[in-house]
């Protein structure tokens, strides 16, 4: 008798405390507020196991978000982004009405892990195409490229590619594209250069800065570094996918140039993240290619953007790089008797040996931006809402 006493008085106590964890677990609210009078969508909400004030033991993936008064949770992703094995940082994208708050509860639900959501930002090393590195999320795609490329050029075997300009891969569909079109260029069953109702690759990089590659200026002159050496893929989801890039040690009319890319791509965004780790300058120019010069180039430096509009083959096409407030120096249209070597340059001051921009396109048969004044306003509104984040507080 006393056994059977002793075993419920510890079955009572046992339940008691995991009541008051799974309480103090739920009890976590988020508060997100919105600063701006424009609604907010496909902003991503990082909250790191610090933020959350969570046990170094507590597992990230057990966790999930939904706001209060919904039984729905919200589509969340884990990242391991120190690369110890251990998930460490949280994401999550609400919707959020202007001038808006929005409160969300964290919670735990094991249960709802079985379904994993469509990994619809992601990104590769490509070893079958020589050695490119893609990524995509759900609007667009982009690559560049390695150092096997570079070496075909160098020993000029055919096929290679020399340049650390950023491509892009003007994608018309929702859905994933990368590992489809890939698979098209190697098994021979189609090329990704024309648009079967997907879309295709027919913007041409060459030496150009393409979308969003560096370079530093020295007098009258652009220097820039070549392929990728080193890539590490950190995450690919729902949300977000985000790697690294590693370059040669390379030189700008003798300055020594360090160069990391650290890039990332957000669910429902139609610009990479560049945060790019730099020695050897204080400042650093980024650029959009001119190809044809038959479009229209525009800069505002009071919002903090550059772009191009252009025609190409049978659409029109904007290329555009947007950058946090007091980063752009001063912009210019560098015009060179080499084609390739005709960019629309933004400078950029290097703080902490870092400078942070983002990148990307919007292609008039996607069906987002149609004219020049709609992809402008996009870029607008988006320097807008990266100077003006989105505010998170927790609350117990």
């Amino acid at each position: 008798m006393k056994f059977k006493m002793k075993t419920k008085c510890l079955l009572v106590v046992l339940l008691f405390c995991c009541g008051l964890l799974s309480f103090s677990q739920e009890s976590k609210i988020i508060v997100i507020t919105n600063p701006l009078n424009v609604d907010r969508e496909f902003e991503t909400i990082e909250l790191s196991k610090n933020k959350l004030d969570l046990e170094s033991t507590e597992v990230l993936e057990n966790f999930r978000i939904r706001e209060i008064g919904s039984n729905e949770f919200l589509i969340s992703q884990c990242v391991d982004e120190n690369g110890d094995g251990v998930s460490d940082v949280l994401l999550f994208q609400p919707k959020i009405k202007a001038l808006a708050t929005n409160k969300y509860e964290l919670v735990v639900n094991t249960d709802s892990i079985s379904k994993d959501p469509t990994v619809y930002c992601y990104s590769r090393f490509v070893p079958e195409r020589t050695d490119d590195y893609a990524w995509e999320n759900n609007k667009v795609a982009f690559r560049t490229y390695g150092p096997i490329a570079q070496k075909m050029v160098e020993d000029k075997i055919k096929g290679g590619t020399l340049t650390s300009g950023i491509d892009a891969w003007l994608k018309r569909v929702e859905y994933p594209v990368i590992n489809k079109w890939y698979e098209k260029y190697t098994n021979g069953t189609g090329t990704y250069h024309k648009d079967t109702g997907e879309g295709l690759d027919n913007f041409h990089v060459g030496d150009s800065r393409g979308i969003g590659g560096v370079a530093v200026k020295i007098d009258t002159s652009y220097y820039f570094s070549k392929n990728f050496t080193t890539w590490k893929t950190i995450t690919t989801g729902p949300i977000r996918t985000s790697f690294v890039l590693t370059y040669a040690d390379w030189d700008a009319s003798g300055n020594k140039i360090t160069e990391v890319k650290h890039i990332s791509l957000d669910y429902g965004s139609f610009l990479s993240k560049f945060e790019i780790e730099v020695t050897g300058t204080k400042e650093l120019s980024t650029g959009i290619t001119l190809h044809n010069n038959d479009g229209k180039t525009e800069g505002n430096s009071k919002e903090g953007w550059i772009d191009y509009w252009q025609p190409i083959d049978d659409s029109e096409l904007g290329t555009g790089i947007v950058f946090p407030k007091k980063t752009m120096l001063s912009f210019e249209k560098y015009m060179n008797p080499k084609k390739e070597l005709c960019n629309l340059y933004a400078s950029l001051k290097v703080k902490n040996n870092k400078v942070v921009y983002y990148t990307g396109f919007g292609w008039k048969k996607q069906g987002e931006f149609t004219t020049k004044e709609a992809w402008e306003n996009y870029l607008g509104q988006f320097a807008s809402k990266i100077n003006n984040p989105l505010t998170v507080k927790i609350k117990e």
